[in-house]
Order: C-alpha cells, then sequence, then structure tokens
C-alpha cells in the first residue's frame, strides 16, 4: 500500500503513478515502475497531481525545487496516458 500526494488515500502500488527523482536530480514520472531512484505516489488523474503540486509535496518529498516546466510534463504525460 501507498499514499498517494494528492487526495492522501492508500492505495495498493499499482493503482498509483510513481513520480521519481533519479540520482541525477531529473524528476520525471515512472510508468513503468522500474527507474532508478526516489519514489513518490499519486493516483493516475490530473487533480491528484494538481493538489499536490499545490501543497509543493513532492518538493517535501524530494527535497528540493520542482520547476513548473517538469509540473506541466508530468501532468502531460499523465493526460496522455489516460
Amino acid at each position: 500500500m501507498r499514499m498517494c500526494l494528492g487526495c492522501g488515500e492508500m492505495k495498493p502500488k499499482k493503482e498509483l503513478i510513481r513520480a521519481v527523482k533519479s540520482p541525477d536530480g531529473e524528476i520525471s514520472l515512472d510508468l513503468t515502475g522500474k527507474k532508478s531512484g526516489r519514489g513518490a505516489y499519486v493516483c493516475p488523474n490530473a487533480e491528484c497531481l494538481r493538489l499536490a503540486r499545490k501543497a509543493k509535496r513532492f518538493e517535501k518529498s524530494f527535497e528540493c525545487r520542482i520547476s513548473d516546466e517538469v509540473y506541466d510534463t508530468m501532468e502531460r504525460e499523465l493526460n496522455e496516458r489516460q
């Protein structure tokens, strides 16, 4: 079970999308679940991503500042997946 950073619900890992901060500091969505690095989870809908972005939960989890371009790219990838 993992917690969504947007809505805060506990869900099975397979139902969530993993965002990952790679060892070189790049942040992206990990749609395969196999990338190495620090992970954080969000429901597969844009609303939960927006809630997590607004509350800066990804920034707290990854302990770094995340640019708007990274968030926009993550939201675009999430919307394409649906």
